[in-house]
């Protein structure tokens, strides 16, 4: 979905072009080879030509006429999770682990965190960001959250994890979630 489109039109073009040929010369072929078929084979084998031409043609206009798109509803959700997660977690590693569905890594960070917060070596501010991206990746990946965690969460979730949180619960799938997020992680690393 990098390329929104281009790509897939490029070869949508490449596969409509080499359609048509295939079938201009199958047309072509027919009629070099009339002698060599009966007449009732003759007729059947054109008749199934132009019947896959008029198909064609049927599909062509479809496409041209805006019926038919690339970028469909599922891929205009993914770019919205997409932007979501890019937004909502600034974290590269918490998005690693969550692309990667490690709930007990993301609890042993949010230990860490909780150690470090008390020995003045984390800042609050930060503390308090990381804690929310970890503990709304645990909520995705389906864990249990303690009521002080979801207290926590209430209280100081971002709009743009609230969004994060609706976008990808809207999408229904987990794993779209995660496929997503994995990309974001890659992105991360370049």
């Amino acid at each position: 979905m990098a390329s929104r489109g281009k790509t897939e039109t490029s070869k949508l073009k490449q596969n409509l072009e080499e359609q048509l040929d295939r079938l201009m010369q199958q047309l072509q072929d027919l009629d070099e080879c009339r002698e060599e078929l009966d007449e009732e084979e003759y007729e059947e084998t054109k008749k199934e030509t132009l019947e896959q031409l008029n198909e064609f043609s049927e599909s062509l206009n479809k496409i041209m006429s805006g019926d038919m798109t690339l970028v469909d509803e599922l891929g205009g959700m993914q770019l919205a999770i997409q932007a979501a997660i890019s937004q909502a977690f600034k974290t590269p590693e918490v998005i690693r682990m969550f692309a990667k569905k490690q709930p007990d890594q993301l609890r042993t960070r949010l230990a860490e965190m909780d150690r470090d917060v008390m020995v003045g070596k984390l800042p609050r501010n930060v503390y308090t960001l990381q804690k929310v991206e970890i503990l709304t990746a645990l909520r995705k990946l389906g864990e249990k959250l303690a009521s002080e965690d979801e207290s926590f969460l209430s209280a100081n979730a971002s709009a743009t994890l609230s969004h994060f949180e609706k976008v990808s619960g809207d999408l229904g799938s987990g794993d779209k979630v995660l496929a997503l997020a994995s990309s974001e992680v890659g992105k991360v690393k370049k």
